[in-house]
Parts: C-alpha cells; structure tokens; sequence
C-alpha cells in the first residue's frame, strides 16, 4: 500500500465529518420578548448558517414552528409587525368580520366571569382572561398546508421540529412531534389563566414554558446535533436569591411562579448561547416587536465570530431559497370539502350547517372564515376551537369546529365611581341554552343615588331564513335629578325631576350584511314624571305628576366598529332610527302648577332619528366627527316641563344625561362636534372636544308655565370639554372639564373611575 493511502482516507474522513455537521437552534418562551427570535434566525440564514433543527417553547415554539413550515425569516417578521398579528394578540376581530348581528348594548361591566355547569351541578369558574378567537383561526390557516406537506409528521416539514407543552396535571413536559402543527403551536403557548388549554392527543396542555422554558435537553435527546444554538429571552435565570433586583421583579412574581427557569449552563461548551438585551420589555409588550427583533439581530451580528468559528459548514442564501420554495411548492388547492362539528349533537349541527350553509359540496375558504367569524362574533360560541384537517381520501381540507367546555352562565360586574352623586354599581346575569336555537337569557341591575334600574331579556337566535332573533324584555328605570348634581361647583340650583319609565315588548332583528344589523319593535311604554315648575323647591310643595302610557313600534339599522364603549379612538358608527309613538298623558298639578285641574290628552307623532361617528388615527393623535340629528312632528304637552323632559335631548359629553339639559332638547335639531385624542402613553389620553347644538324649534317656558317653539335662527348652543382619560383594566380613570351653553348648568369638574353608562328610556 503506498505511503499517502492512510492520509488519503484521513482526509476523506475529516471532510465527510465536515460536511455532516448538523445545527440545531433551541428557541425559549418568554411571551413577547420571544418575538426577538425572529432576529436571531435572520442573522443567521444571511450569513449562511445552516439550520437543521428547530425547538421551541411558547412564544419560541411558534416561531419555530413557523420557520419549519417553510416562512423565512422576513416573512415571519412580516407577519410579527402587521396589523392583524396585533389583532391575534389582543382578541380583536379582523377587520371587515366584525359582524353587528350579535353586538350588544353597551354596558357598564369591566369583568366577566364565565361560569360552566358540571355533570354534579357544580359551577366551574373560567379562569381564562385573553381572547384566542383570531388567534386559533390564524393559526389554522398559516399551518394548514404544512400539516398536509408534512403529512402531520413534524421530521417531514422544512425542518424537523419540535414543540414542547406542559401537561398540568402530571406536571410533565410533553414534547409534540406529529399531529396538526396548528394544534401544537396553539398548545405550546397557552398561558395559564390568560388562554383557553386545547386538548392534543385527548390531553388539555398548556404553555411549555411551565415546566421546560429552554428546552436544549429536547434537542439533544430528539435529534443530537453537532452544534447547538441556543436563543434565550427569559429573564427568569438566577440560579441564587436576586438580592438588590427583588424590589424591581416582585411585581413579576406571578410570571416567575407560572414559568421554568432557562438555564444557560444547558447549553454545552461546543454551542452558543444567545440571549439579547431585552430588559427594557415585558412579555406583553407586543407593540415594540419591531425593535425585540432588532435587539434579536444586533445580538446574533455580535456573536457571530463566535457562530462561524464553531460551524464550518455553510449554507447559501439562495440554497436555502430553493429547498423552502419546493417545500411549498407541494401545498393543495384551498378546497374545502366539508365542515365538522366535533362533539355537537344532530340538532346543533344543524344550527352550525345553517350558520356555514353548508350543503355537503366544495367551499371556498372565504365562506369558512365568513361562517367562522359570524359564529364567534356571538358570546356562547367564543368557545369553539378550529382546525383545518386534510382528508387524503378526498384529497382536499376539511373545516373542523371542536367543542371545549361551554360556559353556560356568564357574571357581569362593574359600574362608576365619581366625584358626583351618579356612582353606580352594576350587575349582569347571564343564561345560555343551545339545541336547535340557541337562548340567551339576561337580567341586568342598576344601583346608585341617581339611577336604579332592572331589565331582563330573553333572545332566541333563530338560523331559519338567513338568521334572525326574536328578543322579548321588560325595563324598569328611576331617576333623581336631584342627586345629579356636581358637588365640586354647586353653585347653581338643583333640578328637581324624578322620573320612573316602565316598557314590555319585543324586537326582532337580523343581520344585513357583516356591518349592519335591522331591528323592528314594539313597546308598551308606562312613565311617571314629577317635578316642579319653579328654580326653588321648599319643605311644603307638592311635585306635577305627568303619566304617559301607550305604545311605540319602530325600526332601527345600527352599525359599529368602536375600540372602546366609552372614550374610543379609532372605528365609527351609525344609527338610524324611525318610531311611531301613540301615548294618553295623564297630568296632575302639584303647587308650583299654574294650572288647578287634572289634565287627560292623548298624543301621536312620528320620529326620525340618525347618530354618526367616525375616528381618524394618524400616529398619536386621533380626531373624529360626531353627528346627532332628529326630525319629529311631536305636539307640545301640558306645560313647559314636561314638553321639555319628553323631547329628545343630544348627550355630547360623558355626564350629559345625568343632566336636565334645557338648550339640549328639541323636536328637532341638527348637532355636532369634533373629537380631538392625544395619546401621550399607552392607554393614556387627553381628549379636546367641542360640539354646537341648533333647535329648528327650541323649547321655551311662556308667561303661563306653557311650552312655546321658537323658531328664531339665532338660537345655537354650544358645549365641550378637555380632560385626560386612562384606560385602566377597571374601565376609564378621567378627569374632565365640562362646559354647557345651559343656565343651570354651565360649569363642571367630573372625575370617574369606572364606565359612565346608563339604560336608555323608554322612548329613546
């Protein structure tokens, strides 16, 4: 044998041995700050890095899992910076599927607790506060094709991958290498208490960051490459009591308890360890992704020396570029051939099939998502989880809707906390049955000085002819004025008014496209009135007493799209409303009256009523228009109060109807204003608003107590305010200075925690 043969083979050996350099990248949770890894795998496929593997926990287990789907780096990052990945975070609904059908009156609650029947008749509390609805729909989506690629074997994707969640209740890791990716993606990152666990393998799992956070172990034991690369963005790393840092991270504590500590002692001698400089974020900070992926890049550029110095072996860009477009070169056609329902009785199917109009034939997959969102756009069916399942028999995709525990009865708290006399206490109860219609059942309570009220309400959805509801209810309201009044500047005199409206009866609505929603009604109305027709009320005076019974039937077409139920920024809204209203008012004097007989008369007239809103954000600041308008041919009543306290009033500001407005009531008008918002911090607003007021024929008092219109063009009134608003977990935190072209009323300080909002009355 010649001399050189031995070297010859050596030299093979060493090259093969180079060449089977394999790479794997370990990716740890840490909510937000995971975004970061996006960073960290872009630097690495632009300087040739070859990645082989990929494992991840939590917010790390979905960008590996996106990157093993075949998304590049800039990709994933695309998608981390739009508006929509924002949407999935916060639970909001993506644009344009925001459908008005199952909107709900706006109400003063702050905190719901859902609540779930047991097989015993025990009531189960939902602890869950965060809403996964866009987020699982996404999720599916995205995933869909790579599941069929792959044939739901994780080996078999771009890149092998792994994905680690926690099993609870044996308090283990579970690590996730086949099934629908969508399913274990969603899994790995299910915070305890923020998302609803989804079940795998018939398992509820839940984040995999609670009992493996840095899951470098799974990587070697899964697929032991030679070279290790380890992303970490936990702060959760102190191997000894954090002395002189407890104060700052106390705060946090909940975190520290729900997550595993990542160790970067796991990562061995011959890896590299990354962690970039996050510690300026939290794991919520979603709205810096842009510079956590920065911080991710910068990082990996300074160590990448390092990176090169330990991995010989590259790996093109345009190599890389090739083997992902052939990767997804295999995905199917969106056919989507059948929608399931996955633990639903024959007669809730049928609901659902009505709902999808599914007629057993090839659909689209915008028919899908529309079916999705008009279903979860209703409060019962939040609960629902989704998945898209290839069906190889079929060769196309199945829609599959699973049930997870229902929550039956739904609690509502909340209410105000003011400097004025309208604190309030509110209480929602909630009842749902589901079968061939689904019932809603409410009773909501109102509990304050100002305001008492109690109403209840029984809705059946009914999926017959496009979908419509059929919704019965009785309110009750009481209002004293007199404890309306400003405490901060009392100077002027109290108004005294109670007032007590009673209504029973029904409405039926449906929905007219995704944005607007149509209601018929009719109410049989029975309101008591008293109050005095002087500016000074003493210890011997008898109140007017004014009753009015009789009907109101109307239409009404709403609209809306407003981030927030009070104080908004961003969105608009409309209402149209059209009544006939046939009443006998039944009026007693009291000793302020001019008038010494009782007084019967009956009454008909008709309104119209159209309200307009609209925001436009540009950066921090928002401005918006606000236009109220009313056309009515209603008669005067018996004297100038209750003329006035029966006409429609504009409320432009958030105390509006805790007050007896004079210059803001009329038959008819024309009203607007504009809308100025500062956001200076998250959540922290200052808010300049202005409004006019313009009666065609403004209510005034004659010599004799009588209502007079006045027609004169002059008459305008105006109103406005400027304030700072937070918008806290409890509802807003605002303090204002309010102004009103009114005698009696001019001037206000209004400080309130919590929403400032009331029921209407019953010929609003």
């Amino acid at each position: 044998m010649n001399k050189t043969t031995p070297l010859f083979f050596v030299l093979i050996f060493l090259t093969l041995s180079a060449k089977a350099q394999r790479v794997g990248v370990v990716l740890s949770g840490g909510g937000a700050k995971g975004l970061a890894h996006i960073g960290v795998l872009k630097a690495l496929e632009e300087n040739e890095i070859p990645i082989d593997y990929v494992v991840g926990t939590s917010m790390g287990g979905i960008i590996a899992g996106a990157y093993a789907a075949g998304m590049s780096p800039n990709q994933i990052e695309d998608i981390a910076l739009s508006k929509e990945f924002m949407g999935w975070i916060t639970g909001s609904l993506e644009e344009g599927y925001n459908y008005q059908y199952n909107k709900k009156e706006d109400y003063p609650s702050f905190v719901r607790f859902n609540v779930s029947l047991d097989s015993a008749y025990g009531f189960l509390l939902n602890s869950s506060i965060a809403s996964d609805l866009s987020l699982n729909f996404a999720l599916a989506e995205m995933f869909a094709q790579a599941s069929y690629i792959s044939k739901n074997n994780f080996d078999s994707l771009f890149v092998p991958l792994r994905v680690v969640a926690a099993d609870i209740f044996t308090q283990t890791d579970v690590v996730l290498k086949k099934g629908v990716l969508s399913d274990a993606l969603r899994a790995t990152q299910t915070v305890p208490f923020f998302y609803h666990p989804i079940k795998v393998d018939g398992k509820y799992l839940f984040d995999g960051g609670v009992y493996n956070n840095f899951p470098i172990d799974v990587m070697q034991k899964d697929f032991n490459p030679e070279i290790v690369i380890g992303s970490n963005v936990s702060t959760k790393v102190f191997e000894e009591y954090p002395y002189g840092e407890d104060d700052k991270l106390i705060s946090k504590s909940l975190l520290y308890m729900l997550l595993d500590k990542s160790d970067p002692a796991k990562v061995p001698e011959s890896g590299v360890y990354i962690q970039p400089n996050l510690r300026n974020y939290t794991a919520f900070d979603f709205k810096y992704a842009k510079n956590m992926i920065d911080s991710g890049y910068r990082q990996t550029l300074r160590q990448m020396d390092d990176i090169k110095e330990k991995i010989a072996e590259r790996r093109t860009c345009e190599s890389v570029a090739v083997e992902r477009n052939i990767f997804n070169s295999n995905a199917r056609p969106w056919v989507i051939k059948d929608v399931n329902f996955d633990q639903f009785n024959s007669k809730q199917r049928r609901y659902f099939n009505r709902i999808f109009q599914n007629k057993k034939q090839p659909m689209y997959f915008s028919d899908v998502k529309k079916g999705y969102f008009k279903l979860v756009s209703e409060d019962y069916f939040k609960s629902v989880y989704p998945s898209i399942v290839y069906d190889t028999a079929a060769d196309a995709f199945n829609f599959v809707l699973s049930r997870r525990p229902q929550n039956n009865f739904q609690v509502d708290f909340g209410g105000v906390i003011a400097t004025r006399s309208f604190s309030t206490i509110f209480l929602g109860l909630h009842y749902y049955y589901f079968n061939r219609t689904l019932i809603h059942a409410s009773a909501n309570f109102y509990a304050g000085s100002f305001m008492k009220s109690a109403e209840v309400k029984y809705r059946m959805d009914l999926p017959n002819f496009g979908q419509f509801y059929i919704e019965p209810q009785v309110t009750f309201n009481a209002w004293d004025y007199l404890e309306g009044r400003d405490v901060v500047i009392d100077k002027f005199s109290p108004t005294v008014l109670d007032r007590i409206d009673r209504k029973i009866g029904a409405s039926i609505g449906f929905p007219l496209g995704r944005q607007y929603k149509a209601s018929l009604h009719g109410f049989y109305l029975n309101n008591d009135d008293k109050y005095i027709n002087t500016d000074v009320l003493t210890s011997i005076d008898t109140l007017d007493n004014m009753q009015l019974n009789g009907f109101r039937t109307g239409i009404s077409l709403t609209s809306g799209s407003m981030n927030r139920k009070q104080y908004p920024s961003q969105g608009k809204s409309f209402s149209l409303n059209a009544d006939w209203f046939t009443v006998k008012e039944r009026y007693t004097p009291g000793s302020t009256s001019n008038i010494s007989q009782n007084v019967e008369e009956n009454h008909s007239w008709l309104r119209a009523r159209i309200t307009l809103q609209q925001y436009f954000k540009s950066g921090f600041y928002s401005s918006g228009y606000y236009f109220d308008g009313v056309l009515s041919n209603q008669p005067l009543f018996t004297n100038y109060q209750g003329s006035l306290i029966t006409a429609p009033g504009f409320y432009p500001l958030q105390d509006s109807k805790t007050l007896l407005l004079q210059n803001f009531r009329a038959y008819n008008y024309v009203a607007g204003g504009w809308r100025n918002v500062f956001t200076i911090r998250n959540k922290l607003d200052i808010r300049l608003e202005a409004y006019a007021f313009k009666p065609f024929e403004a209510i005034v008092e004659g010599q004799n107590q009588e209502g007079i219109l006045d027609d004169s063009f002059e008459k305008m009134f105006f109103a406005g305010t400027a304030g700072m608003v937070y918008h806290s977990t409890v509802g807003p935190i605002s303090l204002s200075f309010n102004y009103y072209d009114d005698p009696e009323n001019q001037f206000g300080v209004l400080l309130h925690v919590g929403f400032l909002l009331f029921n209407k009355t019953s010929m609003e």
